[in-house]
């Protein structure tokens, strides 16, 4: 549970600390959700600043240059799958990067099926509740 974005930020960066390169994490959420605050924690780790962030709605895929380096995908206008094909997706994820992919709901069945899920739902005016699948105990002590 968040009980604000300073909290969303900081299960973020918690997140990115335990994630390798080839790893590539779906956001999911309503709008104002706090995805991209989701975001800006992730790419903390990684040593990109907040203000090297912003919601990625006009320009859909971001490269950084970290490492490893790390790519935020914002799927807010995306209409349709053959849309995700159009944009080169597949040749900006995975491989020796970190990739995030906000509003990854849109690009279901077309994601790889290991991604780590991150679940984002509005719990009150500035409370979210935050689930996580794709990391389990395991996978924490060993990254």
């Amino acid at each position: 549970m968040s009980r604000g974005p300073e909290e969303t930020r900081e299960i973020g960066f918690r997140l990115g600390r335990l994630l390798k390169p080839g790893d590539i994490v779906g956001l999911y959420g309503e709008l104002g959700a706090g995805k991209t605050t989701m975001v800006k924690g992730i790419a903390g780790a990684l040593g990109i600043g907040d203000r090297e962030i912003a919601s990625a709605s006009y320009m859909i895929i971001s490269e950084y240059r970290s490492s490893p380096p790390f790519t935020h995908v914002d799927l807010y206008r995306i209409e349709s799958a053959d849309e995700v094909e159009d944009i080169g997706l597949w040749e900006q994820i995975g491989g020796g990067g970190i990739s995030v992919i906000e509003w990854a709901g849109k690009a279901e069945g077309l994601l790889p099926d290991d991604m780590i899920k991150v679940r984002i739902v509005t719990a009150g005016e500035t409370g979210r509740e935050i689930t996580i699948e794709g990391i389990d105990e395991k996978d924490r002590n060993n990254r």
